[in-house]
């Protein structure tokens, strides 16, 4: 499968050097140009292959045709079932289930959603590697975005950074969290002590995190929240902050009583393709772990 992306000359754009319309006008790097040169792609104008110093015009029909990726070596690809929610030839949309890694670390080396992905990608015979656009602790369950080439990869990661690609979670807290709705603007950096823990610190970095209660009581609220930033355990260690940590969250002052894995789900995506320049909103429901969790807490 060649991954084939195509444009229009705009009368902005007449009369310049291939090379600035690329670079400038749609946002190629000189190593994605230079990989298209070196690594088997190709580069068109009006189905001609031509070199980036060829000056284009107003209507013509540029094409780039990116060169196959090969994963890492390292990186092994294995057979596990996906939830896939959205598909095309730039990127996926995948449901992630609670306890399954986003990537392979000295604790989970296998098991994991890149493993899963490469295997997916090795099945079908998609030449692709593993690029996650958003990642989501082991234990959190819900939706995230993976690019299937490094150009898409590029592109998503900008739109995350000017808020093109908005993620919405359902967070399940322990008390009552007041005020109902508001904006935690506080600054996440390393625990000292720890190589995993976060903490609330001057000297972190921005995070912010937008939220509103939607149902409490004495004991317990649940949250929609919308993320800002994308800090490491943000939602985690800004509830935490204000003293209402989720509920099954050890690491951050949670109880497991009700429910063994931390009560967060990325329920909403909402992104701008940046290829097609068409919005789209994907959703995926709320797991029966925490459906059953709401209901012991009489919410």
């Amino acid at each position: 499968m060649v991954v084939k992306i195509e444009w229009k000359v705009s009368q902005e754009q007449d009369h310049i050097l291939l090379r600035e319309f690329l670079r400038k006008h749609k946002g190629l790097s000189k190593k994605a140009l230079a990989d298209i040169k070196y690594k088997g792609g190709q580069i068109r104008v009006n189905k001609q292959e031509k070199t980036v110093r060829t000056l284009i015009h107003k209507g013509d029909i540029v094409e780039i045709h990116l060169p196959k990726e090969v994963k890492s070596e390292t990186l092994l690809a294995q057979i596990i079932p996906l939830e896939i929610v959205f598909e095309d030839q730039h990127l996926l949309v995948i449901n992630k289930p609670a306890g399954m890694p986003t990537i392979p670390s000295c604790l989970h080396p296998s098991n994991t959603l890149a493993n899963a992905v490469v295997g997916y990608y090795e099945k079908h015979e998609i030449p692709a590697t593993f690029h996650a656009v958003n990642r989501l602790d082991r234990e959190t369950s819900g939706l995230l975005v993976i690019a299937k080439h490094g150009f898409s990869h590029d592109q998503l990661a900008k739109a995350q950074k000017v808020g093109n690609l908005k993620r919405f979670y359902k967070a399940l807290v322990e008390g009552a969290v007041t005020p109902v709705r508001g904006t935690i603007d506080d600054p996440i950096g390393r625990k000292p002590t720890s190589i995993i823990e976060r903490m609330v610190t001057r000297e972190g970095k921005p995070a912010i995190t937008h939220y509103e209660v939607t149902r409490s009581n004495s004991s317990f609220s649940v949250v929609d929240i919308e993320l800002e930033t994308g800090r490491t355990h943000q939602i985690r260690v800004h509830f935490s902050h204000l003293g209402h940590p989720l509920v099954g969250d050890e690491l951050y002052g949670g109880t497991k009583k009700l429910l063994h894995r931390h009560a967060l789900h990325c329920e909403r995506l909402e992104l701008t393709h940046p290829f097609t320049g068409e919005t789209h909103t994907f959703n995926a429901a709320l797991p029966k772990d925490l459906e059953k969790a709401k209901e012991a807490m009489g919410l």
